[in-house]
């Protein structure tokens, strides 16, 4: 058997999704390893290929665990699902009390010895969970009962907890969720009286943040969109991010070239698709959205397959979270939203924000080999 006959024989399920992550990942080692370039010589002594080689591990483990989760069958996660919200509210509680300080905000805890953000782990936990009682609910889903206790309870709890760190993120779940419910045919009226308790928790949060700053970052918010609306010309970040992107005009000035990444913060992570930008060029920065729509388009489509209403729900869950977050950070680069902190999935350097992205795409193309493998 030939080599490409034998990794074929392994990665089953959808080739397209295959091939768009195979792509991502040649962008990410790309653009990771130029976008460090000014960090290494600033923190590494010029030793250039530290983050490459940290950032190839990473990834290279994300890789292994999309081959472990598409291995699995997607309705052991199923099960799962009420173990790991019993885990995820906790955790967000413990990370909100006592999470390490990075970045004016509690997001990290150390757990032997390896930092954590808790929220990418919630994130998945509350679709997995939200897939699972949309699908043993079908008949009975417009009771107040089966759907306020269940399901709008649980969203507004982890979407509550990770909001006073992570508003973005926070704000992108809560909208899958809704989406999930409409899919779910959850009745309207419990949608919109999801939407207004999660209106009265954001104001919530707000007062509490007048009186606890450290807790709640609410003057970060009012700042962030206060330069949004009155600064034409964006803060510091997206006038740099719009520079790289202009000076990469069509076709880009090439890999390596990069001249933003000495002056853009947070280059390899929240804004590094301004660096893909103007290395290259608006081909390459339209190749990376187009692939994040093809990634979702190719999700919907194999989901209308799914003999089972849990993959459906499930795959559609994660590919719209991990598609809207890709979005909104391009949105953040090109000055469409205010600056939000999310990082690119599977581009940005990272490691749980990796490890987790890796870990929906694996469970998306569970749900694809199994519709395959069914011959639906």
């Amino acid at each position: 058997m030939s080599l490409g006959n034998r990794i074929a024989a392994e990665l089953r399920g959808d080739r397209s999704i295959w091939m768009i992550i195979a792509v991502l990942c040649l962008f990410s080692v790309l653009a990771v390893y130029s976008a460090t370039g000014s960090l290494a010589w600033q923190s590494k002594n010029g030793n250039t290929t530290y983050y490459l080689v940290t950032h190839l591990v990473r990834l290279g483990f994300g890789l292994f665990l999309i081959y472990l989760g598409h291995l699995m069958h997607y309705r052991r996660y199923q099960a799962f699902a009420p173990f790991l919200i019993l885990i995820a509210v906790p955790l967000l509680a413990v990370t909100l009390l006592f999470g390490r300080h990075v970045n004016d905000a509690n997001r990290w805890i150390d757990i032997f010895g390896f930092s954590f953000q808790t929220s990418d782990f919630a994130k998945i936990a509350l679709i997995i969970y939200i897939a699972r009682e949309l699908t043993r609910k079908q008949e009975y889903i417009s009771s107040f009962r089966d759907a306020f206790m269940p399901i709008i309870i649980p969203v507004i709890l982890v979407c509550g907890l990770i909001a006073p760190a992570n508003l973005s993120t926070a704000l992108i779940l809560f909208f899958t969720c809704i989406v999930l419910m409409f899919i779910g045919r959850v009745s309207l009226k419990y949608i919109g009286l999801m939407g207004l308790m999660g209106v009265v928790v954001f104001a919530g949060l707000i007062v509490v943040g007048r009186f606890q700053p450290d807790m709640v970052r609410v003057d970060t918010w009012v700042s962030r969109v206060q330069e949004y609306l009155h600064n034409p010309d964006g803060g510091y970040q997206v006038q740099q991010a719009k520079i790289a992107i202009a000076r990469g005009g069509l076709f880009g000035v090439g890999p390596g070239n990069s001249i933003a990444r000495n002056f853009l913060p947070y280059s390899y992570a929240d804004f590094i698709y301004a660096i893909i930008c103007e290395e290259y060029g608006l081909l390459g920065g339209t190749a990376v959205l187009a692939l994040y729509v093809m990634l979702f388009l190719r999700t919907v489509k194999l989901v209308t397959k799914s003999p089972k209403a849990f993959g459906t729900f499930l795959a559609i869950g994660l590919s719209l979270s991990l598609t809207v977050q890709a979005l909104a950070n391009i949105a953040v680069s090109v000055h469409l939203v205010p600056v939000t902190g999310l990082t690119l999935p599977l581009i940005s350097m990272g490691g749980t924000s990796l490890i987790f992205t890796c870990i929906s795409l694996g469970m998306i193309l569970s749900v694809s080999k199994f519709i395959e493998e069914s011959g639906s």
